[in-house]
């Protein structure tokens, strides 16, 4: 190699020419690659969406379609359980007094349920009788039986007592008399003996007396062996047997005392709990006979006041984009139970009863200003306050689609309503909040890193985040309390990498496609994602559908908010599990969705074009 080096060294050496030309190439390709990378950079600077940090007035508020309700009013609700027919129904629009009959509904299976809840509450008292005849039987059997061990542990104690302290005594002194007299005894026959045989060697006697006296002597002499062996007999085995017999007789009467204790208190508690659920079972009965009774008399309703016969259905009617659609209310027809069926409206004072997503539910509050504007009466602008939110979403539509979580919310008109009928169609404004002078950028500008909301303010060719602290938005700008200045230039679509939760890894971990490259600037996307599904990601909106990278026409400027498709109505706790079902699909469903949603784009453009 340094052979070859040498070589062409002196090559040029004997060309200089050749070797100068060489080197102006280089310099030339050079300065053309360094323009080249600086254009790139303008370029694709100039090609960012962008947008002029703005100060003046701005409104935060919410629009939401309503209906033109009465204020102070009587409704007239189903109250029999379950389904049932209507077979009579004053007409809409009559004129009612108060006791007419508005309502006859379908009793015929309430009769039936009547007469058998009355046969079930006849054999219920029966059983409930026959239960406490059955206590007082059991409490008493018990109480006899409690007192019959009582009276033989009395007994045995009694017993034990008189042995140890009368009867032990006295067999003992007993035994002691007796050894005591045999001594005396067979000291005196032996004094006999040693007389008669004196005599008996005096010839005073016969040898037949003399053993006759031998045989005394030896008879009171066995009489005192045994009294002594019946002495030792009683204080070594007599005594103990009895003690321990009898105290054995006092511990069997304990138990058995105890035993019939528990046995009683365990017969009386089953007794008790019969009497308690045949009771119990009773008086259920005779609630039931009631409360059929109660249902039987409220087939029929009556007008509680005078007023005018609206029916609920046409009041509900034109209740916004959130409200189901309902049958008309007419005879014959199957209703449920707490179904509102009749409006009577008592006055003047109307209200506007319109259904707040839960994403605006924050920054709904009592007393809120409303302005109102009626479809049947264009050119009026009506003005209301926020008088009431359901602390729960409406379960009617949370049943026709789960997703879906409205709150129904009432907005009180201040002036009387005297030309609004109810069941007119209203559009409700509720103003959150106006800044005569407010600093504000779109919401797509502000992304949270670390959970910091932080926007990338342009600095010389290139962004630099910033945190900043935001207040409410508009669903287009978002009002910066500070971190930002009037004039400073703020990028669109700043990088999502940048975010505290990448949705396009834990929500669907889907790479980007490629017909997606355009909606997309310098790492950023479109503005249809959410960062931790509460604060929207950045770019998009209308700008963010346009042609060409970085966000594409204004920049998204105008845009509004979106999530992925599918998450616009979702809680949290319902994005969380669509996270998790989300990040267990294999690699062939994430392709699937991939593929899906390349072809859906594909349609977009082209309808687009």
């Amino acid at each position: 190699m340094n052979n070859d080096k040498t070589s062409l060294f002196g090559f040029l050496q004997k060309r200089p020419l050749l070797a100068v030309l060489i080197v102006l190439l280089i310099v030339v390709m050079g300065f053309f690659v360094v323009r080249q990378v600086s254009r790139t950079d303008d370029a694709l600077a100039g090609d960012m969406a962008t947008f002029e940090v703005q100060r003046g007035p701005l409104r935060i508020s919410i629009t939401e379609a309503g209906t033109i309700k009465a204020r102070d009013m009587v409704i007239i609700k189903n109250e029999v359980e379950g389904r049932t027919s209507l077979l009579y129904l004053i007409p809409e629009g009559t004129q009612v007094k108060k006791g007419d009959l508005l309502i006859d509904l379908d009793a015929s299976i309430l009769m039936d349920n009547q007469l058998e809840e009355e046969i079930r509450v006849e054999n219920g008292k029966a059983a409930f009788i026959n239960a406490r005849e059955s206590l007082a039987i059991e409490q008493n059997e018990g109480l006899s039986e409690i007192l019959r061990t009582k009276s033989q542990l009395k007994l045995a104690q009694l017993d034990l007592n008189k042995y140890q302290e009368k009867e032990y005594p006295n067999e003992l002194n007993e035994a002691k008399q007796r050894i005591s007299l045999a001594e005396e005894e067979l000291e005196r026959a032996g004094k006999e003996l040693e007389w008669s045989e004196k005599l008996f060697e005096e010839k005073y006697i016969s040898n037949t007396e003399l053993q006759m006296d031998i045989l005394t002597e030896h008879r009171k002499a066995l009489d005192l062996e045994l009294a002594q062996n019946n002495l030792q007999l009683l204080e070594k085995y007599t005594y103990e047997r009895e003690l321990e017999q009898l105290a054995s007789d006092v511990r069997q009467a304990e138990m058995a005392l105890e035993r019939a204790e528990h046995e009683a208190r365990a017969d009386e508690a089953r007794a008790q709990a019969n009497l308690i659920a045949r009771e119990a079972e009773y008086e259920r009965q005779k609630d039931k006979l009631v409360k059929t009774t109660e249902q039987l008399g409220k087939t029929k309703i009556y007008a509680p006041a005078d007023g005018l016969v609206i029916y609920a259905t046409s009041a509900k009617g034109g209740g916004g984009r959130h409200a189901p659609s309902r049958e008309p209310l007419e005879e014959g027809q199957d209703i449920r139970e707490r179904e509102e069926l009749i409006y009577l409206p008592t006055a003047d004072a109307v209200k506007a009863e319109i259904a707040i997503h839960e994403t605006n539910l924050r920054q709904v509050r009592l007393g809120l200003p409303v302005k109102i504007t009626v479809d049947a009466m264009p050119g009026n602008r009506f003005e209301g306050v926020v008088h009431s939110i359901a602390p729960l979403p409406d379960a009617k539509s949370k049943f026709l689609n789960p997703d879906l979580k409205i709150y129904p919310t009432d907005i009180y008109l201040e002036s009387e309503g005297s030309d609004l009928r109810t069941g007119m169609s209203c559009q409700a404004e509720i103003i959150v909040d106006e800044y005569a002078d407010a600093v504000y950028v779109p919401v797509q500008a502000v992304i949270r890193v670390g959970g910091v909301p932080t926007a990338y303010v342009k600095a010389g060719k290139d962004f630099e985040p910033r945190e900043v602290e935001i207040g409410l938005d508009n669903n287009r700008m978002v009002r910066i309390i500070s971190g930002l200045e009037e004039g400073e230039v703020v990028w669109l679509t700043p990088p999502l990498e940048d975010a505290a939760v990448d949705i396009s890894k834990e929500d669907v971990d889907l790479e980007p496609l490629p017909g997606e490259q355009g909606r997309r600037g310098p790492g950023g996307m479109e503005g249809d994602l959410r960062d931790d599904f509460g604060q929207e990601r950045p770019g998009g909106g209308q700008g963010g559908r346009g042609q060409g990278g970085g966000g594409g026409q204004g920049g998204g400027g105008q845009g509004q908010r979106r999530m992925p498709p599918g998450f616009e109505d979702m809680s949290p706790e319902e994005r969380d599990a669509m996270r998790q079902k989300m990040q267990s699909l294999s690699p062939e469903e994430r392709e699937k969705i991939r593929q899906e949603r390349s072809n859906k784009q594909q349609q977009q453009e082209e309808t687009v074009q």
